[in-house]
């Protein structure tokens, strides 16, 4: 009986190791980079746990370390910043949908037998789709793009894509102006924005060979926001996360 009880207590061990390091994974979806610090007051967990799950994750090749001098040219001359990871592909394998390759595979058959508009027209069609399923929570949140922002990735965090919504300046790298950035008056500059981040997509593989899949998306994101939003990263391109700047630009109250 005493052996019984033993051998329970370490699997009790090892499944609540396994689902505090799923906790961990998740986070790095979501908020990645995050440093050991941040993922140990998110998680209520201990420096040193923390970081016992963050080696056991190296390990397995889950995690990486990121680069933020790659993301913030402003953290320069102010001393070496802590250390913060993001999840690898592996790491994100174990995220991923099982249904990935079926769809891959059934988006091959159709461009085969039915040409490259076809499959553009079913990027649309789940870009409608996507439209549908979320407009009536974003349009909830009222007529704020900031609120709409949120509400929208709420919505796509349900649906696995992890996201969440940062400013501009919150240690990514901020784009160059473009045609489809709403600029200030006079300055040529970017109007103040948010990044609506994906940590986490389900159909990514998908993505990298079919981008209309991901060009689709982002024009559901401009129809639910009201504003013309900007791809800016993708995981499909492989990039840890997949970055949308959304223009500020809240409609005045009357």
């Amino acid at each position: 009986m005493l052996i019984t009880d033993a051998k329970q207590t370490d699997a009790d061990r090892s499944d609540t190791a396994t689902a505090t390091r799923d906790r961990v994974r998740q986070t790095l979806a979501q908020d990645g980079p995050v440093t050991a610090a941040d993922l140990a007051a998110g998680l209520g967990l201990t420096p040193a746990a923390v970081r016992r799950h963050l080696d056991a994750l190296a390990e397995q090749d889950a995690i990486e370390e990121y680069d933020p001098a790659v993301a913030d040219a402003d953290s320069r001359g102010r001393g070496r910043p802590a250390r913060s990871y993001v999840l690898t592909e592996t790491g994100h394998a174990g995220l991923e949908h099982h249904y990935d390759d079926l769809a891959a595979a059934a988006l091959r058959f159709l461009a085969e037998h039915s040409g490259a508009d076809a499959v553009a027209t079913f990027a649309r069609e789940r870009g409608e789709a996507l439209v549908g399923r979320y407009a009536a929570r974003v349009a909830a949140a009222g007529d704020s793009v900031t609120a709409r922002t949120k509400a929208l990735a709420a919505a796509l965090t349900e649906d696995g894509f992890a996201a969440s919504v940062r400013p501009v300046d919150a240690g990514l790298p901020t784009p160059a102006p473009s045609a489809t950035i709403t600029q200030l008056p006079a300055t040529g500059l970017p109007a103040p924005g948010l990044q609506l981040c994906q940590g986490h997509c389900p159909v990514r593989h998908v993505a990298s060979e079919f981008p209309a899949v991901c060009e689709a998306e982002a024009e559901a994101f401009s129809q639910l926001l009201g504003v013309r939003v900007d791809r800016q990263a993708t995981m499909a391109g492989g990039e840890h996360l997949c970055r949308t700047l959304v223009p500020e630009i809240d409609k005045p109250t009357t």
